[in-house]
């Protein structure tokens, strides 16, 4: 997983900016839906990175209190 992932996370984390972070969220959910309609290619592996990513910032938003 690309470490710019976690990078931007523990940012937004660190300022406490869960609207960041859930539209974050909601633009990998979006690309995953995307890859599953992927025709001509393989998205096994981006559809992994995506996931792993999704991970990383749904812990994010663990870390911080709902508002």
């Amino acid at each position: 997983m690309s470490r710019s992932v976690e990078l931007i996370v523990n940012g937004y984390v660190r300022l406490r900016d869960r609207g960041a972070l859930e539209d974050l969220l909601s633009h990998r959910r979006e690309l995953l839906s995307q890859l599953s309609s992927v025709t001509g290619i393989d998205p096994r592996q981006a559809v992994e990175q995506i996931t792993q990513e999704i991970s990383v910032i749904e812990a994010g938003l663990a870390m911080i209190a709902p508002e």
